[in-house]
């Protein structure tokens, strides 16, 4: 009897138990139901923009000037006068006279000089006069007594004559020699310039053909960008061109801000360098020392400052422009030269393209694309022709 009391008692708490789990059971919330992900990859594109006008050529190169001289002085001698102008950074004006030897010693020269050619010239006068008269003498000896024979040059004088004239001419080169050697005691500026070293002072004695300073020229700076053969090929008559055609852009920093100066392709050296295996293609700047252009417009420029001599600055020139080209982002150029394009219906095509030129942001291509495919950027490490991708948009290039 007590067992089946103990029995009852544990199945209705067992049926209890059930009851009651049953029961929280049915009052849980229903589990939201959801899609279940997509397979279909997500990418990231890029516009594929056609391209026109001409396409950029990129280098960079130091800044040089077009032309950089010694300052030497051609005589030697104490020096007793110097332009307070002639230091390192001031600018210098052609024909503007740097510093001046002492000219005593070739003032003496060039009298002494004058006195030998006043001398000479006495000396030819009386020369003529001598051979006059025995030219004279010989006609009237001959017409007395009917001689036939002709006059010897000594027996008229003509080797004394062209003797007093070549002493003549050598004291007139010696006058002007002297005269010469007295002018480059005033030492002057061949161009219109600045002035990067100097090492001359009041008394310092000068010694001909030792430099004592260095001028490079204010009328142009030049800069040599080293390219491939492939970028060079871009530059249109590179070999051929005359000045200003190909015209260029150089950039440099100053202050953390970009100035940017205009300037066109001079010439290219015609062998390419051992080292690098590169063509040294030479932009020309007209105006260097003119401020530059600053092309960031948050910030204020600072200072106005020209194109340094020995900067190094990044250069964008003018190339080919072609009839037909495309703009995509570096980052859709895929191994192979390939770019995965992706069309408004989502399917994937691989498109093999030509670079003709690859910049910081932005390739240069040619390709068969449509005008409303994109390229993909990025969301995808593998690519099949035909494959279907999920798109999101990306600014243009």
């Amino acid at each position: 009897m007590g067992r089946r009391i103990g029995y009852f008692i544990a199945a209705a708490i067992i049926v209890g138990a059930i009851a009651l789990a049953v029961f929280l059971v049915s009052l849980a919330p229903e589990p939201e139901r959801r899609e279940p992900p997509s397979r279909i990859p997500y990418v990231e594109t890029a516009a594929i923009v056609p391209g026109s006008g001409a396409i950029p050529v990129y280098g960079a190169g130091t800044v040089r000037p077009s032309a950089e001289i010694d300052i030497a002085p051609q005589v030697g001698g104490r020096v007793v006068w110097v332009d307070p102008g002639f230091r390192s950074g001031e600018r210098v004006v052609a024909g503007q006279m740097l510093f001046r030897i002492e000219e005593a010693d070739y003032r003496t020269r060039v009298r002494e000089a004058e006195a030998a050619l006043a001398d000479r010239k006495v000396a030819l006068l009386q020369a003529r006069e001598d051979a006059a008269i025995a030219r004279a003498e010989y006609e009237r000896y001959s017409s007395r007594q009917d001689a036939a024979g002709v006059a010897s040059a000594l027996t008229l004088r003509e080797p004394q004559l062209n003797a007093a004239q070549a002493a003549l001419l050598r004291e007139e080169a010696r006058l002007a020699e002297a005269n010469l050697a007295l002018s480059r005691t005033r030492i002057e500026a061949p161009f219109d310039g600045f002035v990067r070293e100097e090492s001359v002072a009041l008394g310092q004695l000068a010694v001909p053909g030792q430099p004592v300073g260095r001028l490079f020229a204010a009328d142009a700076a030049e800069v040599v960008v080293p390219l491939s053969d492939a970028d060079a090929a871009l530059i249109p008559g590179l070999w051929t061109t005359e000045d200003g055609e190909v015209s260029a852009r150089v950039v440099a920093d100053y202050g953390g801000i970009r100035y940017a100066w205009p300037g066109y392709v001079d010439r290219a050296e015609v062998s390419l360098d051992e080292r690098t295996r590169t063509i040294d293609v030479i932009v020309r700047v007209p105006d260097p020392f003119a401020a530059g252009e600053p092309l960031e417009t948050a910030g204020d420029p600072l200072g106005d400052p020209p194109l340094l001599v020995g900067k190094f600055a990044e250069v964008e020139i003018n190339g080919l422009a072609p009839d037909s080209y495309f703009r995509v982002r570096r980052a859709a150029l895929q191994p192979g030269n390939q770019v995965w394009a992706v069309g408004q219906d989502g399917i994937v095509r691989i498109v093999p393209v030509q670079v003709l030129q690859r910049g910081n942001d932005e390739v240069f291509v040619t390709g068969a694309f449509n005008r409303r495919q994109a390229a993909i950027i990025g969301g995808l490490q593998f690519a099949t022709d035909g494959m279907a991708v999920r798109t999101g948009g990306s600014a243009a290039p």
